[in-house]
């Protein structure tokens, strides 16, 4: 597949999700979950004007451009005017609700003094392999392109399929000459064409083309499909679809915004909106995973993938979720996916599909499972339900269990006191007999970047909070909870467990101050081994709360952060030395430091820090991973979800 690294923009509905480029070409179509499977190599679209050579939509010297949104909905509209044959195409993609369907909408416009006599072709390539292979057969209203277990059929409303190429057409579709006698074959890419007629000056054509995807069953029922989606009226479709988009994000304007009073404002509340949209399209509605972006690099060459969910990232996301009212979401990752994703030694693998099927990792992060037991409390302080704390105790407790062990294995802490550690010391020895040779019964932890390995600032932090919030889901159930009432051992297994938890907080606390703070810098460093600053270490302040925002040690922290970090855009890299795609600066760094200065009630420098995301959002209010310093434009990952949830917590203060 070609490397597109940048989704402008993105449609969806339950089951589907669609990427484009900012010219409007198709680049991914994901069914029947957000993150699998991925069928389009390409798929592009032209015109043949009178005599001309074919005039890619998507690439043309004489195209202009012009792509937005109908407001506060996911469809999506690109303007393309070939200013040779002054033709204005309107072409409008989005989702149907409820069935298997992008519908791709062209509207031809003839703004010159001349006829143009026009064709409008489309060239598409599915992803094939030797044990899928794709194949094509060509029907009256289009094309079905299939292999052993789904077929992707493009097909129009109301035109027929005037000329069509299975094989080969890669070579005679640049001159729009294709031809074939086989209405069936072993290509993968396939080329149809309509003949639209002669659009007269000031006069318009529309076409409108469809998408559809399922499973391939015998050959009628497929045809019997498009006979009956071809029926539906697209345009009750299309005003339905808006009406819905709208609806929704009325309903969860979770932070009640207000319509802005200046352009400022106005960014922002474009921002809150888009994002708002963009949730529904990154989950799965079945188990509530959700990807951290729409996928940018399959064949690996800058990056290990993005559309996969990762728990830390997805507690993070469900922190925003409930901002904005999609409770029912966020219980659903807990009590689904999550219970669904845990190994039986308690700990979650570091990523996984949305499905809840364990997706390509490469070791430990420890965080990961320290983030869940501390997201279930903190959905319970927006849900205030007694019943989602117990549903979801055995699972915080495995984990939590882990942890324990955890840190006995690599910082020597066991939260016993003197009298239970003789009485295990024997079964200690053994285990480390056992071990066969290894130095730790566990691996040791990647860092939040999934880069170094080792003992992390972030990653004990992490800890420190899931202890912190299992000793509070424990005080919020109390002895109201069937599980405690007239259960003496259970009561008596809680208050054991909450006296060696209390001592594991302080071992940990007592850990990061003899180890992770130098002297020499003055300020905490993310590791003993490398002491670089990293934005990451302002997560034992915001939101692990291990200390305060206004202590001397986290200040003089934060003035090194500045000082290491700041670029001379007002942006902040991620940790000194950082090469990952030339080491831009990451709006989540500039949220992190806009969350500290809110923490200490400096306005006006949360304001700066902040500044800084609204300004580099993309042309749709989508947010970068990173910045490009020079253009202050993404460069890398459009859409990830994880920025826009810091951003929540950010609006309700900086507004």
């Amino acid at each position: 597949m070609e490397n597109k690294y940048l989704n402008e923009a993105i449609i969806g509905n339950k089951n589907m999700l669609a990427t484009f480029t900012g010219k409007g070409e198709l680049q991914r179509l994901y069914f029947p979950s957000k993150d699998n499977k991925q069928y389009i190599n390409f798929f592009h679209t032209g015109v043949k004007i009178n005599s001309s050579d074919l005039i890619y939509l998507h690439d043309d010297i004489n195209n202009v451009y012009k792509q937005y949104y109908d407001t506060d909905t996911n469809v999506l509209n690109t303007e393309i005017t070939n200013t040779y044959f002054n033709l204005k195409m309107v072409q409008t993609d989005y989702m149907m609700l409820k069935e298997n369907v992008l519908v791709k909408r062209y509207i031809f416009l003839n703004e010159g003094k001349i006829d143009l006599d026009t064709k409008f072709y489309i060239h598409s390539e599915l992803l094939s392999d030797r044990n899928n292979l794709v194949s094509c057969k060509v029907i009256d209203e289009g094309m079905m392109q299939y292999a052993h277990d789904f077929v992707v059929s493009t097909f129009a409303k109301g035109n027929k399929v005037c000329k069509h190429q299975i094989n080969g057409s890669k070579e005679t579709i640049k001159r729009g000459e294709i031809q074939d006698k086989d209405y069936i074959g072993m290509s993968k890419d396939t080329s149809i064409c309509y003949d639209l007629g002669v659009i007269k000056p000031q006069d318009k054509k529309v076409l409108e083309i469809c998408i559809l995807i399922g499973e391939n069953q015998n050959v009628s029922n497929m045809e019997d499909e498009i006979d009956r989606i071809t029926k539906i009226d697209l345009n009750k479709e299309y005003t339905k679809t808006k009406a819905y988009w709208r609806k929704f994000v009325k309903a969860h304007n979770g932070l009640n915004l207000k319509e802005p009073q200046n352009s400022y404002e106005e960014r922002i509340y474009e921002i809150y909106k888009r994002s708002i949209l963009l949730f529904p399209l990154l989950s799965n509605p079945e188990t509530g995973g959700m990807i951290a972006s729409p996928e940018i690099d399959e064949d690996f060459t800058k990056c290990g993938r993005y559309a996969y969910c990762w728990p830390r990232d997805a507690v993070f996301m469900t922190r925003a979720m409930d901002i904005v009212k999609m409770e029912k979401d966020t219980e659903k990752f807990y009590k689904v996916f999550c219970k669904k994703t845990q190994s039986k030694n308690g700990m979650w693998e570091q990523r996984f599909y949305t499905d809840g099927k364990l997706a390509p990792s490469w070791g430990y992060q420890i965080d990961e499972t320290a983030s869940v037991v501390y997201g279930v409390y903190e959905h319970y302080k927006y849900n205030k339900s007694e019943r989602f704390l117990k549903d979801n105790l055995k699972m915080c407790e495995k984990a939590v269990d882990f942890l324990k062990k955890y840190l006995k294995d690599w910082i020597g802490l066991d939260g016993k006191d003197e009298r239970e550690k003789d009485i295990v010391k024997e079964e200690i020895e053994e285990d480390t007999k056992n071990r066969t040779g290894r130095e730790h019964k566990y691996h040791v932890s990647y860092d939040l970047w999934e880069m170094c390995e080792g003992i992390h600032l972030y990653s004990l932090a992490s800890i420190y909070a899931a202890f912190d919030s299992i000793l509070k889901i424990y005080r919020a159930l109390g002895k109201n909870i069937s599980e405690f009432e007239n259960n003496r051992l259970k009561e008596e297994k809680v208050q054991k467990n909450e006296k060696e938890i209390e001592k594991l907080q302080a071992g940990i606390k007592q850990y990061i101050e003899e180890n992770l703070y130098d002297e020499g810098k003055k300020s905490f460093v993310r590791n003993p081994e490398d002491k670089k600053m990293d934005i990451s270490i302002l997560g034992a302040i915001i939101p692990f709360n291990v200390f305060k925002a206004k202590e001397n040690r986290v200040k003089n922290t934060v003035e090194s952060i500045n000082l290491h970090l700041r670029t001379y855009t007002g942006g902040y890299q991620r940790f000194e030395q950082d090469h990952y795609m030339n080491g831009n600066p990451w709006p989540i760094a500039n949220l992190w430091m806009t969350l500290y200065y809110l923490e200490t009630g400096e306005k006006k420098k949360a304001k700066e820090t902040f500044d800084f995301v609204v300004k580099t959002a993309g042309k749709h209010y989508f947010l970068g991973e990173q910045i490009d310093n020079s253009t202050l434009k993404p460069n890398w990952v459009i859409g990830l979800r994880m920025v826009s949830c810091y951003v929540y917590n950010c609006v309700r203060e900086i507004i």
